[in-house]
């Protein structure tokens, strides 16, 4: 059926799932330095060769839970409600993740998730294979970032402020933009998450030269800045509860922390 894996990309997928699970498992039972690629292998019933197709490092056995949220921002973004911001489409986003207790938001108190977390951010390695992940996760947002801003069918969304239209009536929209920031972007195509851009670019796709340049900077720039205040709540999320508070306990702040920073973002980029 169209939209449906097929017979091979399904088993594909369960030999990717597999051979994962095999390795967190060692990994949490036995500390990740201390498990061997053979072990791996020998646990999940596949030749190292086998192992070496799916997964091209050890870390990646480790990471592999975060491959379906690769990208997952620029997702969001691109498949966003007509009458949505992009910043209130991630805000959303984030703020039904919290709600369903998403251990992408360390918002979650579930036994596994706990010692999987204490797993990843106490093996340095680990850490340092994340940032790759967090690396194409800031590209591909900022390219979906840039063409909704310049997508020739589009029509400018508002700058972030409440509306009857706006997200989830629960979710407060990010605060829109100094009153001089406005005035001063009078007349300027919108900016990546739908406030004022650069002054004088015009509407649609920018011509060549310095304006796509800086434009594409823009990008840049306001995607690492959504991708780390992201990054920033789930930890902090995660360290609470690892502590010894419940998620429920946690939940309360960390909606609050994060209307705060989505409202940051908002007034800033």
């Amino acid at each position: 059926m169209d939209g449906q894996p097929s017979l091979r990309e399904r088993k594909k997928q369960r030999t990717y799932q597999a051979i994962s699970d095999a390795a967190i498992a060692l990994f949490l039972e036995q500390g990740f330095d201390q498990v061997s690629v053979a072990e791996i292998a020998a646990a999940a019933m596949v030749s190292k060769p086998t192992l070496f197709r799916y997964f091209p490092t050890k870390e990646d056995l480790a990471l592999y839970r975060f491959a379906d949220h690769e990208g997952e921002a620029s997702r969001v973004v691109r498949d966003r409600a007509p009458e949505q911001s992009p910043l209130q489409a991630l805000h959303a986003h984030f703020r039904a993740g919290l709600d369903r207790r998403d251990p992408v938001t360390g918002l979650c108190d579930d036994s596994e998730v706990l010692a999987f977390h204490r797993l990843l951010y106490g093996t340095p390695s680990l850490v340092a294979r994340l940032y790759a992940y967090t690396t194409r996760s800031e590209e591909a947002l900022a390219r979906t970032l840039y063409e909704a801003a310049h997508a020739p069918e589009a029509t400018p969304h508002p700058a972030d402020t409440p509306s009857a239209e706006a997200p989830p009536a629960d979710v407060p929209s990010a605060e829109a933009a100094p009153a001089d920031a406005r005035v001063a972007g009078a007349g300027a195509a919108p900016g990546p998450l739908g406030g004022p851009g650069l002054p004088g670019a015009g509407a649609g796709l920018p011509g060549p030269g310095e304006p796509t340049r800086l434009e594409a900077l823009t990008a840049r720039l306001t995607a690492s800045q959504v991708i780390a205040a992201q990054r920033i709540l789930a930890l902090d999320n995660w360290r609470r509860i690892a502590d010894g508070e419940s998620a429920d306990e946690v939940y309360p702040s960390a909606v609050t922390a994060a209307d705060h920073a989505f409202s940051v973002l908002g007034s800033h980029l």
